[in-house]
Parts: C-alpha cells; structure tokens; sequence
C-alpha cells in the first residue's frame, strides 16, 4: 500500500506537464496581471560549494559571501540532506525583464589584524586554492558557466569557481588562464563580479507569459574605483598572499534577459546535458558489454543443450546396476548437491540483505527511466532509495528466513535480529564514522542530529519490524523442498584441479561481470567525486540488465564446472563467485582515486575510502544474491529431470 501511494503521488505531480513531474513557472514584467499566477521576481538560490581536490563540501555562508538572513530557507528533502546540499536564499535579486548593470550586493572588510577576520579571509584563500566551486540555482535549473573548450566545442559546466591562484612560481592555477591579466606571483584572484544572461521563451499559444529555459552566466574580476559606488572599472580584484592590512571586497553583478524561440521548456536542461559528450562512450560500454553476455549466452546453450542434453538423456535410459554403477561426473554428488552449508546462517542473511537491495535497486532504477529521478527533481534519487529499502524489509526477512530453514537451522529468532541489524549496522557504523569526521570539519555533508534520529527511527520503526513480519512467514511455510534426497554420510570430494578449486574459481567468477560495468563505473564515481550531473539513467538500467544476467550465467557455468569435478559444495561458492565483482570494485576505485583525483588532506582521504567501503559491502550483497539464486535455479532444475534410485 505504501508503494502504491508513493507512485501515485508521484504519479499525480507528473499530470499535465513533463516526466520528471515538476511545474513549469510563468514570469511576466512587472505590473503586467493579465496572465494568471504570473510572477515578475526572480529567485536566486545558493548551493554548498565543493570541489574536485576535496571531499568537503561547505556551506555558502561559510565563505563569508553576502548572504541574505531575512528570508527562510526553503526545505530539504531526505536526499538532499544525504548528500550535503544546503539551499539557501540570496541577496541576488531580478525582476522580469528589467536589465541591472553592475549593481552593488554588498561589500566585506577585512583586516589581517583582527583574529576573526584572518580566519574569514584564510578561509576564502583556502576555497581559491582548493578551486571550490558555486552553485547557484535559478527557477530550479543550474546557473551554468559555458566556455569553449578544445575542437570548437562548447562545453557549460554547473558552477563556477570563487577565485583562483598564481603560484609564487607564476603558474597560473585552474581558472587562472582564463585571464592573462591574472599574473601577479603568489596571489589570489576573486570573482567578485558575475554577468547574468537569462534566456526565456514566450509561450503566445497557451497566453501563459514566458518561462526560463536557461540561466548562462560569466565570472569577472573588477578592483572597482570606488569599492563604496562599484563601477566594473580597474584591474582585477586580487589580494597578495603576504598582504597585512585592511581589505576589501565588493561583490556585484550585471544581468540581462534575452528570447529564446528555439528551446522549449521541457528540454531546458538539453543545453547542459549535450555538453557532455558521453553518449558515444556508453554505446560503446553497452555494445562491449554485450558482447561478453552473448559470450557467455553461447557456453551456458552449450552446456544445457549438448553436453547436459546428453548426460540426462544417459542418465535415464540406465536401467541396470550395472550401468549406474558407470555414473560419473555431476550425477555422483546427487546424495550431497542441497547438504547444508557451513555457517548458513550468515549465508541466509546475506542473501536477506541482497535480496532487499536487488529489488530496491531495480525499482529506483525502474523510476529513473521514467524521468521521476532526473536531475531537475533534487535529491529525488536518494530519497527514494531509502525509502524502498525500508519498505522492503518483508522480503529480506522472508528470503533469509526461508533459506535458513531449508539449512536446517534451528535459531530462527539469532537469524531474525542478523537479518535486521547485521548488514544495516556495519553501514551505518561507518557512515556514522564518516559523519563524526564531516561534523569535526565543520562540512555541510555532515548529517544534523535530527535527520539522524529520522533515519534511525525509520530503521527500528519500520524496516525492523517488517523484517520481523517476512521472518514469521518465512519460518511459518514449509522448508524448500529438494528434488533429490539427501545421504547422511557425506562424499569424500576428489582432489581437484588448479582451475577448479574454490579460491581460482572465484577469482576468474568476478572478471566478466566487472567488464560489463567499468565503464559506467566510471561515470558513476565521476558525478560522486567529481560533482559532475549523471542523467543517463536508461544506459545504467540496460547495464543493471546485463550485469544480472553477466552473474547469472558465470556462475553457472563454473558452477556446472565445480559439479562434473565432483565438488557439491556451491553454495558458498556461487555466493562468493559474483560477489567477488565487489573486489574488482574496490580496486578500480583505488585505481580511480590515485589516478584521476587531486584529493588532498588525510579527512578528504579516509572520508572517500569509508564511503566507498559502504558502496564495495552493498554491491558485494547485490551481485553475490544474483549468483546465488542463479545457481540454485540451475542445480534445482538439473537434478529434478534426472531419475535417482
């Protein structure tokens, strides 16, 4: 039920405009009523402010810029308070139409002299030095810096940085090179001056005024004559490194409104999306993915259709003892094939907590297609992430329950609270971690107390007890029933080949699925890392796609490998076989880390690393549950075609 009415709320907001399910809103000049529910202000709003060489992001007033402290700030949805944006009003104000030529916000003191205001200015020094980057929002769209890059290409990114650095040895430092008159050794530039340019688009059919469809602006540097009555006139504003004194810094900005007839309102967002060139990369990702899925397609018919045919089509016609003392391969271990594992009941959990992610993901997922996810619909993602998984605490519950049973286990209620705590627990002991590091750097990424209390609440007031429900059932119904019975005495399994033991197998088991991934791996880790926008929710729903069925098949076919060596012990290793993918993961990652970051600062360092150990543990649940229940399908099905005396 609370499924349901979550897609139909969000369902009912999409009703009469576009996908992602957000309003259009009319502008029209100042004093010009005609047209109903018309505004004629224009809201600036600011982000925190991040950077590519920090894992820290900062709130905007931290900085010390002008703020505006009369208007409330607007709320926050859960995922945006999980991934540290901080929106807030500002003292930018526009009215429709109305063209503004470098007009004053505000100007900020400061004397090197006075503590308070050394630590303000080395704070500002350190947010140029680290390239920290705005982000402004105006009618929900990004405030976008379009510059030319290489080819002729132009490419607009979704900030713009607060200043920028020459050394002490006269190399320009990030947006540094944009300007030759930036040139003074060991000196910061700031960006005290914006240009604004809005594009609208006249809607003349529907009489409903005009809308925003883009918000383009380009940072400047003004020393100003007078900082008193700024004039955009002088030098740019810079401040020497060793400079001991007053200073001060006038903040100001120039806008004007141009019509757009091409862009539309619903494909505002085409402009920043088309910038990055991404689309060739992921076909290329896709068909290279393919191509190991048709791979493995191949050898999987293979083995189900000749040289498994056969073995059954053997195995069946055996009518003497004699023959079926000849039997060899897979069918030996048919007394052994569904004996219990050992430690199942941690394996049960596990594939609880994989279970509940599986299916969190694919719906999240399955809602990003649909655009109800896009970027437009801020922290959306998150939040309905959390939101599943709370919800799908019955499956997770029900899944370890049932397995567990069928294991033989006896200590349901041990199971019931490691299904429940287990795996949410370590992630939320290093998240917690990682919070205590975000609150001891004063970051905006750090969770307030009270969300924390929420997401603990939702925790123990939701997912456990609905954990505690799909356990009861699960305990409740009759074990799974094996199509072969068990022997008491269990089979002495052979000595096994280099390639068939469990280590070398698992080891290869993990390779393909990671193939299928890297790429789309790395434009993940880019918009998390690298603060670039991620909207091609559609090639990641094909890549989840063809990564389940990339474990399914690998799995299988070691597993068929495992069973003709006369190994039957392929729970833990099917499991394992998939899941080792996590490991690939967590290499690539330091790879990533090494190699394409600038991150410095040990915070910074343990910060990304705890992250991404949360991220390695879930997928590890996600692609080691594939394989598992994959495996199992495939061994249940074998062994309830052949005849077994």
């Amino acid at each position: 039920m609370l499924l349901y009415l979550l897609g139909a709320a969000l369902l009912s907001r999409a009703a009469g405009f576009y996908l992602p399910g957000l309003a259009p809103v009319s502008f029209c000049e100042p004093g010009k009523e005609q047209v109903p529910d018309c505004k004629s202000a224009i809201e600036l709003f600011v982000n925190r402010l991040d950077s590519v060489e920090s894992v820290l992001p900062y709130e905007y007033t931290a900085f010390d810029f002008c703020s505006d402290q009369k208007e409330k700030r607007p709320s926050e949805n859960l995922g945006q308070v999980l991934f540290g944006e901080r929106i807030e009003p500002s003292p930018y104000k526009f009215e429709f139409k109305k063209a503004e030529v470098c007009k004053k916000v505000c100007t900020k003191d400061y004397n090197t002299n006075n503590a308070l205001d050394k630590v303000k200015l080395d704070f500002l020094k350190k947010g140029m030095l680290l390239n920290y980057q705005h982000h402004w929002i105006v009618d929900n769209m990004p405030v976008t810096w379009c510059y030319d890059v290489e080819e002729g290409q132009k490419f607009c990114n979704p900030g713009f940085p607060i200043g920028c650095y020459i050394t002490e040895a006269g190399r320009p430092k990030d947006a540094c090179v944009v300007n030759s008159d930036f040139n003074e050794k060991d000196t910061f530039y700031i960006f005290n001056h914006v240009d604004i340019t809005i594009h609208y688009h006249v809607v003349e059919n529907e009489q409903l005024g005009a809308r925003l469809v883009a918000a383009k602006m380009e940072p400047k540097s003004y020393k100003h004559t007078n900082a008193d009555t700024p004039d955009c006139s002088g030098g740019p504003m810079f401040l020497n490194n060793k400079y001991t004194g007053e200073f001060k810094i006038p903040y100001t900005y120039s806008v004007s409104f141009v019509e757009d007839k091409n862009i539309r309102w619903a494909s505002r967002w085409d402009y920043i999306l088309e910038s990055m060139p991404h689309t060739n990369i992921q076909w290329f990702s896709i068909m290279n993915s393919l191509v190991i899925v048709l791979f493995l397609s191949g050898m999987v018919a293979m083995i189900m259709l000749r040289t498994l045919h056969k073995d059954i089509a053997r195995y069946n016609q055996m009518d003497s003892v004699e023959d079926a003392q000849e039997e060899f391969g897979w069918k030996l271990v048919h007394g052994d094939i569904f004996r219990p594992p050992r430690k199942g009941m941690l394996l049960s959990v596990f594939l609880g907590s994989g279970t509940q992610i599986f299916i969190m993901t694919f719906v999240t997922l399955f809602f990003a297609c649909l655009g109800f996810l896009s970027p437009a619909n801020r922290g959306a993602l998150m939040t309905c992430a959390v939101v599943l998984w709370v919800l799908l605490g019955t499956p997770a519950g029900y899944v370890a329950a049932r397995f567990y049973k069928s294991f033989g286990g006896e200590k349901w209620k041990t199971n019931v609270l490691l299904t429940a705590f287990l795996c949410p627990g370590v992630v939320f002991a290093d998240f917690f971690v990682m919070n205590l590091i975000l609150w001891g750097e004063g970051s905006s990424a750090a969770m307030p107390f009270g969300t924390l209390v929420a997401i603990l609440a939702l925790w123990f007031c939701i997912s456990v007890p609905l954990t505690f429900i799909g356990a009861y059932f699960g305990f409740k119904k009759a074990g799974i029933e094996h199509p072969v019975r068990t022997n008491q005495i269990p089979r002495q399994i052979p000595e096994q080949s280099f390639y068939t033991k469990p280590l070398p197998g698992i080891v290869m088991g993990g390779i393909l699925p990671f193939g299928c991934i890297f790429i789309q791996l790395f434009f993940i880790l880019n918009s998390i890392w690298s603060h670039q926008m991620y909207y091609m929710f559609g090639f990641l729903f094909l890549v989840f796609i063809i990564l389940v069925i990339t474990c399914s098949e690998a799995t299988i076919l070691l597993c068929y490998f495992h069973l003709c060596a006369e190994d039957y012990h392929w729970q833990w290793r099917s499991f394992l076989t998939s899941g080792f993918t996590a490991v690939y993961f967590l290499v690539y990652a330091i790879h990533y880390f090494f190699s394409k970051l600038q991150i410095t600062g040990l915070a910074s360092t343990i910060l990304y690393f705890g992250y991404t150990m949360i991220m390695a543990l879930i997928f590890f649940l996600f692609t080691g549950t594939i394989g598992f229940f994959a495996c199992f399908w495939f061994v249940t099905k074998i062994y309830s075609v052949v005849k077994v005396d």
